[in-house]
Protein backbone atom coordinates (compact mmCIF):
# COMPACT_ATOMS: atom_id res chain seq x y z
CA UNK A 1 0.00 0.00 0.00
CA UNK A 2 1.49 3.04 -0.77
CA UNK A 3 1.26 5.34 2.02
CA UNK A 4 2.67 8.75 0.78
CA UNK A 5 -0.16 10.69 -0.14
CA UNK A 6 -1.31 10.19 3.38
CA UNK A 7 1.95 11.33 4.80
CA UNK A 8 1.84 14.30 2.38
CA UNK A 9 -1.34 14.76 4.20
CA UNK A 10 0.14 14.94 7.78
CA UNK A 11 2.56 17.11 6.62
CA UNK A 12 0.37 19.57 5.06
CA UNK A 13 -2.45 19.32 7.80
CA UNK A 14 -0.20 19.20 10.52
CA UNK A 15 2.16 21.52 9.73
CA UNK A 16 1.46 25.41 8.90
CA UNK A 17 2.73 26.02 5.69
CA UNK A 18 3.73 29.58 4.28
CA UNK A 19 2.85 28.86 0.70
CA UNK A 20 -1.04 28.20 1.88
CA UNK A 21 -1.74 30.25 4.29
CA UNK A 22 0.17 32.82 4.70
CA UNK A 23 2.50 35.39 7.24
CA UNK A 24 0.80 33.10 10.13
CA UNK A 25 2.76 29.87 9.20
CA UNK A 26 6.32 32.58 9.12
CA UNK A 27 8.61 31.60 12.32
CA UNK A 28 10.87 34.55 13.31
CA UNK A 29 13.79 32.51 14.64
CA UNK A 30 15.60 29.21 14.26
CA UNK A 31 14.77 27.67 17.27
CA UNK A 32 12.79 24.66 15.55
CA UNK A 33 15.38 24.07 12.38
CA UNK A 34 18.21 23.94 15.09
CA UNK A 35 16.19 21.59 17.10
CA UNK A 36 15.73 19.08 14.57
CA UNK A 37 18.84 19.31 12.80
CA UNK A 38 20.16 17.95 16.51
CA UNK A 39 17.56 15.53 16.48
CA UNK A 40 18.86 14.44 13.01
CA UNK A 41 22.72 14.86 14.25
CA UNK A 42 23.44 17.96 12.18
CA UNK A 43 23.10 16.24 8.70
CA UNK A 44 23.96 20.24 7.60
CA UNK A 45 27.55 19.30 8.72
CA UNK A 46 28.13 16.51 6.69
CA UNK A 47 28.03 18.05 3.13
CA UNK A 48 29.24 21.78 1.88
CA UNK A 49 26.87 24.01 0.56
CA UNK A 50 26.39 26.82 -1.79
CA UNK A 51 23.80 29.67 0.09
CA UNK A 52 21.72 31.31 -2.34
CA UNK A 53 19.19 34.65 -1.26
CA UNK A 54 17.45 37.50 -2.61
CA UNK A 55 14.00 38.63 -4.06
CA UNK A 56 14.25 37.64 -7.80
CA UNK A 57 15.96 35.46 -9.33
CA UNK A 58 17.18 32.82 -6.55
CA UNK A 59 15.63 29.94 -8.16
CA UNK A 60 17.08 30.17 -11.62
CA UNK A 61 20.51 30.74 -10.18
CA UNK A 62 20.50 27.75 -8.12
CA UNK A 63 19.61 25.46 -10.76
CA UNK A 64 22.22 26.92 -13.19
CA UNK A 65 24.43 27.03 -10.48
CA UNK A 66 23.65 22.78 -9.46
CA UNK A 67 23.68 22.41 -13.00
CA UNK A 68 27.18 23.98 -13.63
CA UNK A 69 28.51 21.41 -10.37
CA UNK A 70 26.82 18.79 -11.79
CA UNK A 71 27.88 18.84 -15.28
CA UNK A 72 31.42 19.24 -13.43
CA UNK A 73 31.20 15.78 -11.89
CA UNK A 74 30.01 16.76 -8.33
CA UNK A 75 26.81 14.66 -6.78
CA UNK A 76 25.19 17.83 -6.36
CA UNK A 77 22.33 18.47 -4.28
CA UNK A 78 19.73 21.20 -4.94
CA UNK A 79 17.06 22.49 -2.19
CA UNK A 80 14.39 24.86 -3.53
CA UNK A 81 11.11 26.26 -2.86
CA UNK A 82 7.83 26.22 -3.18
CA UNK A 83 6.98 23.63 -5.85
CA UNK A 84 4.93 23.36 -8.90
CA UNK A 85 3.65 20.11 -9.35
CA UNK A 86 4.75 17.90 -6.83
CA UNK A 87 6.60 17.69 -3.32
CA UNK A 88 9.54 15.80 -4.14
CA UNK A 89 10.66 18.86 -6.39
CA UNK A 90 11.84 20.43 -3.74
CA UNK A 91 14.90 18.34 -2.68
CA UNK A 92 16.75 16.62 -6.07
CA UNK A 93 19.90 14.99 -6.34
CA UNK A 94 22.05 15.59 -9.59
CA UNK A 95 18.61 16.40 -11.03
CA UNK A 96 16.19 13.38 -9.37
CA UNK A 97 13.80 13.92 -7.04
CA UNK A 98 13.78 13.19 -3.88
CA UNK A 99 12.12 9.36 -3.82
CA UNK A 100 8.53 9.25 -2.20
CA UNK A 101 9.95 6.55 0.13
CA UNK A 102 12.61 8.65 1.65
CA UNK A 103 9.70 11.25 2.37
CA UNK A 104 7.60 8.56 4.76
CA UNK A 105 10.51 6.71 6.09
CA UNK A 106 11.73 10.56 7.16
CA UNK A 107 8.09 11.42 9.00
CA UNK A 108 7.63 7.52 10.23
CA UNK A 109 11.01 8.06 12.08
CA UNK A 110 10.49 11.93 13.32
CA UNK A 111 6.90 12.03 13.89
CA UNK A 112 7.33 11.58 17.74
CA UNK A 113 9.54 14.68 17.30
CA UNK A 114 7.58 16.53 14.78
CA UNK A 115 4.91 16.53 17.17
CA UNK A 116 7.04 17.82 19.76
CA UNK A 117 8.72 20.37 18.51
CA UNK A 118 5.56 21.20 15.69
CA UNK A 119 7.83 22.80 13.04
CA UNK A 120 6.71 24.63 9.93
CA UNK A 121 6.26 23.26 7.18
CA UNK A 122 9.17 25.00 5.69
CA UNK A 123 11.14 23.83 8.62
CA UNK A 124 10.56 20.61 8.23
CA UNK A 125 11.34 20.13 4.84
CA UNK A 126 14.66 22.22 5.40
CA UNK A 127 15.14 19.20 7.89
CA UNK A 128 14.16 16.49 5.32
CA UNK A 129 16.62 17.62 2.76
CA UNK A 130 19.69 18.02 5.28
CA UNK A 131 19.12 14.32 6.54
CA UNK A 132 18.48 13.34 2.49
CA UNK A 133 21.90 15.02 1.24
CA UNK A 134 23.96 14.07 4.22
CA UNK A 135 22.64 10.06 3.71
CA UNK A 136 22.99 9.79 -0.10
CA UNK A 137 25.43 11.34 0.08
CA UNK A 138 26.48 14.75 -1.81
CA UNK A 139 29.45 16.47 -2.56
CA UNK A 140 27.45 20.02 -2.39
CA UNK A 141 24.17 20.75 -1.85
CA UNK A 142 22.80 24.30 -3.43
CA UNK A 143 20.78 25.57 -0.85
CA UNK A 144 17.67 28.82 -2.08
CA UNK A 145 16.90 30.69 0.77
CA UNK A 146 12.82 30.31 1.20
CA UNK A 147 11.91 34.11 2.92
CA UNK A 148 14.49 36.90 3.65
CA UNK A 149 17.73 35.21 5.07
CA UNK A 150 18.62 35.99 8.32
CA UNK A 151 15.59 34.32 9.59
CA UNK A 152 15.19 31.87 7.46
CA UNK A 153 15.39 27.98 8.39
CA UNK A 154 17.73 27.15 5.58
CA UNK A 155 20.51 29.79 7.53
CA UNK A 156 22.01 27.31 9.94
CA UNK A 157 24.56 25.88 7.37
CA UNK A 158 27.97 27.40 6.81
CA UNK A 159 28.81 27.55 3.35
CA UNK A 160 31.43 27.96 0.86
CA UNK A 161 30.07 30.63 -0.90
CA UNK A 162 26.72 33.18 -0.59
CA UNK A 163 25.42 34.65 -3.10
CA UNK A 164 22.61 36.94 -3.11
CA UNK A 165 20.72 37.82 -6.28
CA UNK A 166 19.27 41.60 -5.84
CA UNK A 167 16.54 43.50 -4.14
CA UNK A 168 13.28 44.27 -4.69
CA UNK A 169 9.83 44.46 -2.89
CA UNK A 170 8.28 41.47 -1.34
CA UNK A 171 6.79 40.13 1.84
CA UNK A 172 7.28 43.60 3.11
CA UNK A 173 5.08 42.71 6.05
CA UNK A 174 7.57 40.30 6.82
CA UNK A 175 10.67 41.49 5.92
CA UNK A 176 10.42 45.19 6.05
CA UNK A 177 8.94 48.51 4.31
CA UNK A 178 11.92 49.82 2.86
CA UNK A 179 14.99 48.34 0.58
CA UNK A 180 17.62 48.86 3.22
CA UNK A 181 15.40 46.67 5.32
CA UNK A 182 14.49 44.08 3.18
CA UNK A 183 18.56 44.19 1.99
CA UNK A 184 19.11 43.74 5.66
CA UNK A 185 17.71 40.49 5.98
CA UNK A 186 18.93 39.03 2.87
CA UNK A 187 22.09 39.91 3.99
CA UNK A 188 21.51 37.91 7.18
CA UNK A 189 23.08 34.64 5.11
CA UNK A 190 26.53 36.02 5.11
CA UNK A 191 29.08 34.26 7.35
CA UNK A 192 32.08 35.21 9.53
CA UNK A 193 34.94 34.72 6.67
CA UNK A 194 33.06 33.24 3.71
CA UNK A 195 33.07 34.71 0.49
CA UNK A 196 29.92 36.33 -0.92
CA UNK A 197 28.45 37.58 -4.24
CA UNK A 198 25.67 39.95 -5.16
CA UNK A 199 24.50 39.64 -8.32
CA UNK A 200 24.18 43.41 -9.17
CA UNK A 201 25.20 46.50 -7.89
CA UNK A 202 22.22 48.74 -6.35
CA UNK A 203 22.79 52.15 -5.16
CA UNK A 204 20.00 51.89 -2.42
CA UNK A 205 21.04 48.92 -0.99
CA UNK A 206 24.80 48.18 -1.68
CA UNK A 207 25.80 49.74 1.65
CA UNK A 208 23.88 46.97 3.37
CA UNK A 209 25.77 44.31 1.85
CA UNK A 210 29.27 46.08 2.24
CA UNK A 211 28.72 47.23 5.80
CA UNK A 212 27.61 43.73 6.77
CA UNK A 213 30.48 41.97 5.12
CA UNK A 214 32.90 43.75 6.80
CA UNK A 215 31.77 43.42 10.15
CA UNK A 216 31.99 39.64 9.21
CA UNK A 217 35.52 39.81 7.60
CA UNK A 218 33.71 38.09 4.69
CA UNK A 219 35.48 38.73 1.48
CA UNK A 220 32.35 40.53 -1.07
CA UNK A 221 32.27 40.97 -4.53
CA UNK A 222 29.72 42.41 -7.39
CA UNK A 223 29.06 39.91 -9.75
CA UNK A 224 29.21 42.81 -12.36
CA UNK A 225 32.82 44.38 -11.31
CA UNK A 226 34.32 40.79 -12.53
CA UNK A 227 32.12 39.78 -15.10
CA UNK A 228 30.38 41.22 -18.26
CA UNK A 229 27.80 39.76 -20.41
CA UNK A 230 28.11 40.61 -24.50
CA UNK A 231 24.69 39.36 -26.44
CA UNK A 232 25.36 38.05 -29.44
CA UNK A 233 23.78 36.10 -32.13
CA UNK A 234 22.00 33.75 -29.85
CA UNK A 235 24.39 33.75 -26.73
CA UNK A 236 26.81 35.66 -24.71
CA UNK A 237 30.53 36.51 -25.09
CA UNK A 238 31.33 36.72 -21.11
CA UNK A 239 33.83 38.74 -20.49
CA UNK A 240 36.30 38.27 -17.34
CA UNK A 241 37.57 41.71 -16.26
CA UNK A 242 38.33 42.87 -19.67
CA UNK A 243 39.63 39.86 -20.95
CA UNK A 244 37.01 36.83 -22.97
CA UNK A 245 36.65 34.01 -21.34
CA UNK A 246 33.73 32.42 -22.46
CA UNK A 247 32.50 32.52 -26.18
CA UNK A 248 28.60 31.78 -27.29
CA UNK A 249 27.60 30.99 -23.45
CA UNK A 250 23.76 29.76 -24.23
CA UNK A 251 21.55 30.27 -21.64
CA UNK A 252 18.49 27.35 -21.50
CA UNK A 253 16.36 29.40 -19.32
CA UNK A 254 14.69 32.00 -21.73
CA UNK A 255 13.83 34.98 -21.16
CA UNK A 256 15.96 38.27 -21.41
CA UNK A 257 16.17 38.87 -17.54
CA UNK A 258 18.38 36.21 -16.80
CA UNK A 259 21.17 38.66 -18.01
CA UNK A 260 20.74 39.85 -14.36
CA UNK A 261 21.07 36.18 -12.93
CA UNK A 262 24.25 35.06 -15.01
CA UNK A 263 26.71 37.42 -13.43
CA UNK A 264 25.99 35.81 -9.86
CA UNK A 265 26.24 32.62 -11.41
CA UNK A 266 29.41 32.87 -13.31
CA UNK A 267 31.29 35.24 -10.23
CA UNK A 268 30.43 32.01 -7.88
CA UNK A 269 31.97 29.91 -10.47
CA UNK A 270 34.82 31.85 -10.44
CA UNK A 271 35.23 32.25 -6.73
CA UNK A 272 34.47 28.66 -6.53
CA UNK A 273 37.60 27.83 -8.44
CA UNK A 274 39.66 29.87 -5.85
CA UNK A 275 38.33 27.53 -2.90
CA UNK A 276 38.92 24.68 -4.78
CA UNK A 277 36.72 23.66 -6.84
CA UNK A 278 37.35 21.95 -10.13
CA UNK A 279 34.74 23.48 -12.66
CA UNK A 280 36.37 23.33 -16.46
CA UNK A 281 34.88 26.06 -19.05
CA UNK A 282 32.58 23.33 -20.63
CA UNK A 283 30.96 22.39 -17.46
CA UNK A 284 29.90 25.88 -17.27
CA UNK A 285 28.78 26.58 -20.35
CA UNK A 286 26.75 22.64 -20.51
CA UNK A 287 25.32 23.98 -17.30
CA UNK A 288 24.37 26.78 -18.59
CA UNK A 289 22.61 25.75 -21.71
CA UNK A 290 20.77 22.32 -20.71
CA UNK A 291 19.92 23.71 -17.16
CA UNK A 292 16.27 22.32 -17.76
CA UNK A 293 17.25 19.11 -18.54
CA UNK A 294 19.57 18.77 -15.82
CA UNK A 295 17.97 20.14 -12.94
CA UNK A 296 14.31 19.72 -14.30
CA UNK A 297 13.44 23.52 -13.48
CA UNK A 298 9.77 24.71 -14.83
CA UNK A 299 7.78 27.64 -14.84
CA UNK A 300 10.30 30.37 -15.93
CA UNK A 301 9.33 31.75 -19.38
CA UNK A 302 8.13 28.16 -20.70
CA UNK A 303 6.22 27.62 -23.72
CA UNK A 304 3.45 25.76 -23.51
CA UNK A 305 2.51 25.67 -26.96
CA UNK A 306 2.95 27.32 -30.56
CA UNK A 307 -0.17 28.47 -31.91
CA UNK A 308 -0.93 30.65 -29.93
CA UNK A 309 2.41 30.74 -28.40
CA UNK A 310 1.14 30.52 -24.95
CA UNK A 311 4.23 30.99 -22.17
CA UNK A 312 3.81 30.61 -18.69
CA UNK A 313 6.29 32.88 -15.91
CA UNK A 314 6.34 32.62 -12.36
CA UNK A 315 7.52 36.26 -11.83
CA UNK A 316 4.88 37.40 -9.22
CA UNK A 317 6.47 40.83 -7.36
CA UNK A 318 6.50 44.00 -8.72
CA UNK A 319 9.76 43.66 -10.43
CA UNK A 320 8.95 39.85 -11.39
CA UNK A 321 6.78 41.44 -13.27
CA UNK A 322 8.33 44.21 -14.76
CA UNK A 323 10.73 41.62 -15.85
CA UNK A 324 7.80 39.95 -17.63
CA UNK A 325 6.05 42.40 -19.19
CA UNK A 326 9.44 43.77 -20.83
CA UNK A 327 9.56 40.18 -22.17
CA UNK A 328 5.91 40.54 -23.70
CA UNK A 329 6.83 43.79 -25.44
CA UNK A 330 9.95 42.51 -27.03
CA UNK A 331 7.57 39.01 -28.25
CA UNK A 332 6.42 39.45 -31.52
CA UNK A 333 2.41 39.38 -31.75
CA UNK A 334 -0.20 40.57 -32.87
CA UNK A 335 -2.93 40.67 -30.35
CA UNK A 336 -2.09 39.97 -25.91
CA UNK A 337 -4.42 37.36 -23.54
CA UNK A 338 -3.20 37.51 -20.17
CA UNK A 339 -4.15 34.74 -17.62
CA UNK A 340 -3.96 35.79 -13.73
CA UNK A 341 -4.03 35.19 -9.99
CA UNK A 342 -2.56 36.73 -7.43
CA UNK A 343 -2.29 36.14 -3.57
CA UNK A 344 -3.88 37.80 -1.54
CA UNK A 345 -1.28 39.13 1.19
CA UNK A 346 0.60 41.19 -1.34
CA UNK A 347 0.05 44.68 -2.44
CA UNK A 348 -0.66 44.57 -5.86
CA UNK A 349 -1.50 48.07 -7.01
CA UNK A 350 2.04 49.11 -8.03
CA UNK A 351 1.90 45.46 -10.20
CA UNK A 352 -1.42 46.17 -11.92
CA UNK A 353 -0.30 49.38 -12.48
CA UNK A 354 2.69 47.65 -14.43
CA UNK A 355 0.49 45.18 -16.77
CA UNK A 356 -0.34 46.57 -20.40
CA UNK A 357 -3.85 48.25 -20.97
CA UNK A 358 -4.30 46.71 -24.37
CA UNK A 359 -4.70 43.24 -23.40
CA UNK A 360 -7.40 41.07 -22.79
CA UNK A 361 -7.57 39.43 -18.90
CA UNK A 362 -8.41 36.68 -17.66
CA UNK A 363 -9.00 36.86 -13.78
CA UNK A 364 -8.55 33.25 -11.88
CA UNK A 365 -7.53 32.28 -8.48
CA UNK A 366 -5.41 29.43 -7.61
CA UNK A 367 -6.55 26.60 -5.39
CA UNK A 368 -4.89 27.52 -1.71
CA UNK A 369 -6.22 29.43 0.95
CA UNK A 370 -3.91 32.33 0.14
CA UNK A 371 -5.53 33.44 -3.29
CA UNK A 372 -7.20 36.49 -3.97
CA UNK A 373 -10.86 36.12 -5.06
CA UNK A 374 -10.67 36.56 -8.95
CA UNK A 375 -13.46 39.16 -8.77
CA UNK A 376 -11.62 41.24 -6.34
CA UNK A 377 -8.74 40.97 -8.10
CA UNK A 378 -10.66 42.13 -11.32
CA UNK A 379 -12.18 44.96 -9.80
CA UNK A 380 -8.92 45.73 -8.73
CA UNK A 381 -7.23 45.55 -12.24
CA UNK A 382 -10.80 47.25 -13.81
CA UNK A 383 -9.73 50.81 -11.13
CA UNK A 384 -6.27 50.79 -13.31
CA UNK A 385 -7.72 50.13 -16.75
CA UNK A 386 -7.71 46.59 -17.16
CA UNK A 387 -10.44 44.89 -18.71
CA UNK A 388 -11.30 41.10 -19.26
CA UNK A 389 -13.59 38.52 -17.65
CA UNK A 390 -13.27 35.94 -14.55
CA UNK A 391 -12.81 32.88 -14.73
CA UNK A 392 -12.07 31.43 -11.52
CA UNK A 393 -10.66 28.09 -12.32
CA UNK A 394 -6.85 28.58 -13.95
CA UNK A 395 -6.85 25.98 -16.78
CA UNK A 396 -10.59 27.02 -17.79
CA UNK A 397 -9.14 30.39 -17.55
CA UNK A 398 -6.40 29.33 -19.86
CA UNK A 399 -8.38 27.32 -22.14
CA UNK A 400 -10.80 30.35 -22.81
CA UNK A 401 -7.81 32.73 -23.75
CA UNK A 402 -6.97 29.86 -26.16
CA UNK A 403 -9.58 29.35 -27.57
CA UNK A 404 -10.02 33.56 -28.22
CA UNK A 405 -6.66 34.04 -29.39
CA UNK A 406 -6.27 34.15 -32.93
CA UNK A 407 -3.34 31.68 -34.17
CA UNK A 408 -1.05 34.63 -34.06
CA UNK A 409 -1.85 35.63 -31.10
CA UNK A 410 0.29 35.94 -27.21
CA UNK A 411 -0.97 33.91 -24.24
CA UNK A 412 0.61 34.85 -21.05
CA UNK A 413 -0.45 32.63 -18.06
CA UNK A 414 1.48 33.95 -14.78
CA UNK A 415 0.74 36.49 -11.75
CA UNK A 416 1.77 34.14 -8.85
CA UNK A 417 3.71 30.98 -8.79
CA UNK A 418 0.72 28.73 -7.70
CA UNK A 419 -1.14 29.89 -10.65
CA UNK A 420 1.44 28.52 -13.18
CA UNK A 421 1.56 25.49 -11.02
CA UNK A 422 -1.61 24.59 -11.53
CA UNK A 423 -1.22 24.38 -15.28
CA UNK A 424 -1.78 21.07 -16.82
CA UNK A 425 0.78 21.51 -19.58
CA UNK A 426 3.17 22.15 -17.78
Amino acid sequence: MDRYPEVLDYLYQALPMYQRIGPAAYKANLDNTLALCEVLENPERKFKSIHVAGTNGKGSTSHMLAAILQSAGYTTGLYTSPHLKNFTERIRVNGIEIERAFVVDFVDRMRPVLDRIQPSFFEMTVGMAFDYFARYPVDVAVIEVGLGGRLDSTNVITPDLSLITNISWDHMALLGNTLPKIAFEKAGIIKEGIPVIVSERQEEVEHVFLDRAGQLNAPIQFATDLVQLHPGDGGYDVYQQGSLWLEGLVCGLKGNYQQRNLPGVLAAVLTLRERGYRIPDDAVMKGIALVTSLTGLKGRWQTLRQRPLTICDTGHNEAGIREVVSQLQNTPHQNLHVVIGVVNDKDISHMLNLLPRNAVYYFCQASIPRAMDASLLAREASAVGLAGKVIREVNEALRTAIDAAGPDDLVFVGGSTFVVAEVEDL
